[in-house]
């Protein structure tokens, strides 16, 4: 019975989540969902890359926390309209939470909808929220070993940014075998190693979520 249960909850949200698809489609959104363990760097890298990105496009952002509404005040001084769910408890956002959210655009002509997730390695990557592209964070403050230990995550995304770089040469953390493990679980996805304390790769992060934009 509890088999069944899950289940029932995982197509009710594909079935919502395909809702959402429809919409973003019809909007003319790219929609990425930004998903990580917490501490891995996603708000920095975020504003980091919109700072990249709000010229060209326009683009709106739900923030996803269990609790307080710190980084979409950050993303807000930089001037990105955004949208905050408070989970209150809940490890991931769901379709559900999504399309309620969305709406608050109020009908802005977005070209990019950036979903930043709760911070959490599990339950982010089972739920679909509506999204074109899901995108982990990986830390290397982490360790190498997460891509064996959390393989869900790193199935289910088109891209791994391998984050906080420039910490290397006092971590001695083996990066290859986080390519070569992330690789073995899932051949399509790219990697692309970053540091938003240097800048190195951010030029490569935009590069890809410019080449993978909806052509309206």
């Amino acid at each position: 019975m509890k088999i069944k249960v899950v289940k029932d909850i995982l197509e009710a949200n594909d079935s919502i989540a395909r809702s959402n698809r429809e919409a973003f489609v019809k909007m003319g959104a790219t929609v990425f969902n930004l998903m990580s363990a917490p501490g891995a760097g996603k708000t920095t890298l975020l504003k980091t890359a919109l700072k990249k990105l709000k010229s060209d496009y326009k683009i709106g952002v739900i923030e996803g926390d269990i609790a307080t509404t710190l980084d979409a005040e950050q993303i807000e001084k930089i001037g990105i309209p955004v949208v905050q769910i408070n989970t209150g408890g809940a490890c991931h956002l769901d379709a559900n939470m999504i399309r309620n959210a969305y709406p608050e655009f109020k009908g802005k002509k977005l070209d990019i909808i950036i979903i930043e997730n709760v911070g959490n390695l599990v339950c982010p990557a089972e739920f679909k929220v509506g999204e074109d592209y899901k995108i982990m964070i990986h830390s290397i403050t982490e360790g190498e070993d997460k891509p064996l230990k959390y393989p869900l995550m790193f199935k289910e995304s088109s891209l791994l940014l391998i984050s906080k770089i420039d910490l290397q040469p006092y971590l001695g953390v083996d990066i290859a075998k986080i390519k070569s493990d992330a690789k073995k679980l899932n051949p399509d996805i790219d990697i692309i190693e970053v540091s938003s304390k240097t800048g190195e790769g951010i030029d490569k992060f935009i590069k890809w979520i410019k080449s993978h934009l909806r052509k309206r």
